[in-house]
């Protein structure tokens, strides 16, 4: 692997025009194909096996042109004070805005809010129910635009009026924070390189591989169904981790340059070492995201492959793009430890060419070829060589040292700190965000409050309960029963008159609990309803399913935690062994996955601890605390297992490196996080910018998202691989690297470290160290 990388980085760097002429003409291609492209609308949200969506599919059969699951508006009404919805003038501004909605090209139905009696007990609030033939994010904005234009007409008489439903659902945007994000990243790029050229490679490699990921899904999203959440994904992931691996290459390319290597080489050295790094580090990212598939819901598996797709561009950027760019910069890429004249290189230059000279004045007695030898034998590191005095260790291996001396300490801390800040996951409720969430500004947020103060909090998501009484010798007794059963339930409302399809063999019962939608309360409901089923299946022959946007969500989050454990044998099995064969050790990737579940139970207690119980709720602009979305515990498995990896693999490799070629367990660790710690903190910094600027985004799951994976990143970098990684292995000593001979054997041999570099480094420097002393002897 190694070698073959550094072959790669070598070709790169030489035919540097040619590798960046195919990478803009692929960008170019793609992004004419998303320009071109249809504008695709929302990813077709379909459960495969849950009771919601086979009663969805029943009502598509039994109803036809129904079109059960295409969006709906509820235009609410409330009448001025001291008045009632009733009052004449109300009634005819009611009568007049149900007429203009019922005119529109893709609208179904219209409900009267008088003749449906969706009218509120006090009679100052009513609500009409609109139902479209498409869903909301397809809704052409002819229509969105008429539904606004009728409401803003009854406000101008008098009334207050507000849209709720998914009508007028929006595409998320992220705000300025995602542009602060990446500004934080190009500071950190700076402060870590001393050069703004260097900083600059990894910032332009990773925006030219998102601009590719996201183009190519712009490209494709009509044809293959996928949401604008799919790119938003695309684009958080692909940002952090296309930094990243940049920033992990140009790093060890200014370390080989400081070792005295010439450009090329360094680029291909680089390449073959760290690049190893990062090809394997993007494979447990990549097989995360592929794995979500394994939940079987069609939404959560194309953002998996699509993010995991944005994921392979910035791999192969990385040990490409930046080799040629690297070739491209030449002399302003400077060594580590060298910064620019503007952040203070120059003076540091002078400071060393000072002591060269003084050391130059006391050893000026000195025959010349007492000089000659201390030109060729002196360390500038060491007092021997003529003065310069030892170089100060990094903070890195100043930390290093202290774990190794102090293990248990720090184990300890580290653990009973990521165990405190996971107790709040021990109260996690799951849900879907519904209008409830939406920020108070928003026209769906003061929709859904009317509808509470009206008709109380179940009103905003009915339960559709659908009656298949085909096989009934009486459908309508059967509906009967089933409607009696439900008013009777506790917690229930109201139950509306059953609705029958032309046959007479199906019907739609609607009702509404006294809790609101999102609630364990509404929860219960649906289970008690579905659980009264098998006895009323026994008497009548009739099947009783529920549904609904509500019994959706439930489904949803049932399907999402029935799966996570699967998935995390699937995912963590695989890159488990996948790590075995980058570490050659048993306890190393087993260590590794311990310390990513204690980061990721950190991280959802953070995740609880904000948007479910509301700590520092204003700071992070969640108006509305609830349930955790369901699918959050399962995409933070998924991708901060991933992203962990990357820290992991980057950061103990270069202990392997130096293990293998002979240091003691304990320095090999201390010489790691000398190379290596100064890095990772700057990627994890990168990183956590990058996840934080989705936080201003107006979704609230982009925004619960960013927010759980830029806390992870923090627990996962500097407790997790900063702090238990060192002290499990300094405990562990010559143990960590244990590996069964029989293993051994049977394993491929990566060349992580870079072994075979080092052969051919050995016999070139031998080569060079003939010539020479055949030059002295000239």
């Amino acid at each position: 692997m190694a070698t073959f990388l550094y072959k790669l980085g070598r070709l790169a760097f030489r035919r540097r025009h040619f590798v960046a002429l195919i990478w803009v003409a692929l960008l170019t291609l793609v992004g004419v194909g998303a320009a071109s492209a249809p504008t695709a609308g929302s990813s077709s949200f379909s459960i495969p096996g849950t009771e919601a969506q086979k009663a969805f599919d029943l009502l598509d059969q039994r109803f036809p042109g129904m079109n059960a699951d295409g969006a709906t508006a509820r235009v609410v009404f409330k009448a001025p004070a001291g008045e009632k919805m009733a009052d004449a003038a109300n009634k005819a501004v009611v009568e007049r805005t149900v007429k203009e909605l019922d005119t529109g090209s893709e609208v179904t139905s219209v409900t009267d809010p008088f003749k449906s009696r969706s009218v509120s007990k006090d009679g100052t609030i009513a609500y009409a129910q609109v139902r479209y033939e498409v869903s909301g994010m397809e809704l052409k904005d002819a229509s969105k635009d008429a539904l606004e234009d009728a409401a803003e007409g009854a406000r101008d008489s008098g009334l207050t009026v507000e849209i709720g439903g998914d009508a007028l659902q929006a595409v998320p945007h992220t705000g300025t924070t995602e542009i602060i994000g990446i500004a934080v990243a190009a500071v950190v790029l700076v402060i870590t390189f001393g050069s703004l050229v260097s900083a600059g490679l990894p910032l332009l490699t990773a925006l030219v591989g998102v601009g590719i990921g996201v183009a190519s899904i712009t490209a494709l999203a009509s044809a293959l169904d996928l949401g604008t959440t799919t790119s938003t994904l695309a684009m958080m992931i692909g940002l952090a981790v296309g930094i990243d691996y940049a920033l992990f290459i140009v790093s060890r390319y200014r370390a080989e340059l400081a070792e005295g290597r010439d450009r090329e080489e360094a680029a291909g050295r680089a390449t073959g070492t760290a690049g190893s790094a990062v090809v394997f580090a993007g494979l447990t990212v990549v097989i995360a995201l592929v794995g979500l598939a394994v939940v079987n819901i069609p939404m959560l598996t194309k953002m998996g492959v699509a993010a995991a797709g944005t994921v392979a561009v910035a791999v192969l950027i990385a040990l490409t793009m930046v080799p040629a760019l690297l070739g491209y910069a030449g002399a302003k890429v400077r060594p580590t430890g060298h910064k620019a004249r503007w952040m203070g290189g120059g003076r540091a230059a002078a400071k060393a060419r000072g002591v060269e000279r003084a050391s130059a004045q006391i050893g000026g007695g000195v025959g010349a070829s007492a000089g000659i030898g201390g030109a060729v034998g002196a360390s500038p590191k060491t007092p021997s060589g003529g003065g310069v005095a030892v170089e100060k260790p990094n903070m890195g291996t100043r930390w290093a040292r202290f774990v190794v001396r102090r293990p248990v300490m720090v184990l300890l801390v580290a653990v009973i700190g990521l165990g405190a800040a996971a107790i709040p996951a021990s109260s996690l409720e799951l849900g879907l965000p519904d209008d409830g969430s939406q920020p108070t500004s928003t026209t769906q947020r003061r929709a859904y409050d009317l509808l509470s103060e009206g008709f109380g909090p179940g009103s905003n998501g009915p339960l559709m309960v659908v009656v298949d009484a085909k096989s009934s010798s009486d459908p309508k007794a059967a509906v009967k029963q089933v409607s009696d059963e439900v008013k009777d339930m506790k917690g229930v409302v109201t139950v509306t008159p059953a609705t029958y399809n032309k046959a007479g063999d199906t019907a739609m019962i609607t009702v509404v609990a006294d809790s609101k939608p999102s609630s364990v309360a509404t929860e219960g409901v649906v289970h008690e309803i579905r659980g009264a089923g098998p006895a009323i299946e026994a008497d009548s022959d009739a099947n009783v399913l529920v549904t609904g946007a509500t019994a959706m969500n439930i489904d949803v989050s049932q399907k999402l935690d029935d799966a996570l454990v699967p998935y995390l044998v699937l995912v963590v099995g695989l890159a488990f062994l996948l790590l075995i064969v980058v570490f050659r050790s048993v306890l190393v990737p087993l260590k590794a996955a311990l310390g990513f579940l204690l980061s990721v139970m950190a991280a959802l207690g953070a995740v609880v601890a904000v948007f479910q119980w509301g700590w520092l709720a204003d700071m992070v602009g969640v108006e509305e605390t609830g349930p955790i979305m369901s699918m959050m515990p399962i995409f933070m498995v998924g991708v901060v297992f991933g992203l962990a990896m990357d820290y992991e693999v980057f950061l103990v490799t270069r202990m392997r490196e130096a293990y293998v070629h002979g240091e003691r367990p304990g320095q090999a660790v201390v010489t790691g996080f000398r190379h290596g710690a100064r890095v990772v903190t700057a990627a994890a910094v990168i990183m956590m910018a990058v996840f934080a600027g989705f936080i201003g985004s107006s979704e609230s799951m982009v925004k619960m998202i960013g927010f759980g994976l830029a806390v992870a990143v923090l627990f996962d970098a500097f407790v997790v691989r900063m702090a238990i990684v060192p002290a499990v292995l300094a405990l562990l000593g010559d143990k960590a690297w244990w590996l069964p001979k029989w293993l051994d054997r049977a394993l491929p041999n990566v060349d992580v470290e870079g072994e075979g570099l080092r052969t051919h480094g050995d016999a070139a420097e031998g080569a060079g160290a003939e010539r020479d002393e055949e030059l002295v002897r000239v």
